[in-house]
């Protein structure tokens, strides 16, 4: 009987978004397959909520960033928006093995973890991390030896020469059993916090 074939590695498709002045870097888990994306930046599945929660969050309006006539999101306006604001994206993974094919998390293999140290050289005024489900909160609490705060909450620890703030976000995947209204919430109260809002 044959072995099965091993899953191939797939490495991060897109490079990190990483605005100068950002305070804030979320940190999902690896981007979903390319079948799945809508646009070519993070978040780029049509059904995961992000971009609607920040649209919730800081217009008042779950569609503001969302192309509804072409089933896609606003990129450009994605993109000035975290600019602006100073929120920079990338994700905890730069290579995995998906062992089934789709874009879950607890099917994802880690085969390289994203260099944060690296990241943070780059936005030096960035002392939150934001994790936006629990396979990236996971890897860093891991890496860091950082307690699992409470939903929408932190953790402080020490990175370097830096006090960073370790967040522990909802997942964003319409999958996560919670109304649209309670995630934006959660993610209200953070960017409160940041002084983002």
């Amino acid at each position: 009987m044959k072995e099965p074939k091993p899953a191939p590695v797939e490495r991060h498709p897109l490079q990190p978004f990483l605005p100068p002045r950002a305070r804030l870097l979320m940190l999902g888990s690896f981007p979903p397959p390319r079948k799945r994306w809508c646009m070519d930046f993070f978040y780029p599945n049509r059904t995961n909520q992000m971009w609607n929660i920040f649209g919730l969050v800081l217009f008042g309006d779950a569609l503001r960033l969302v192309d509804e006539e072409n089933k896609t999101f606003l990129q450009a306006d994605i993109e000035a928006l975290l600019t602006e604001r100073g929120i920079a994206i990338y994700d905890t993974a730069t290579a995995v093995c998906r062992l089934s094919g789709n874009a879950s998390d607890k099917d994802l293999q880690i085969v390289e973890k994203t260099d944060i140290s690296m990241l943070l050289s780059k936005i030096p005024l960035c002392h939150d991390l934001v994790c936006t489900g629990q396979k990236s909160f996971s890897v860093l609490t891991e890496d860091y030896g950082v307690d699992m705060p409470r939903m929408g909450e932190y953790n402080a620890f020490r990175l370097g020469d830096r006090t960073m703030r370790l967040w522990r976000m909802t997942s964003s995947s319409r999958a996560y059993p919670m109304p649209l209204a309670e995630k934006a919430e959660y993610y209200r109260r953070m960017m409160q916090s940041v002084t983002i809002i």
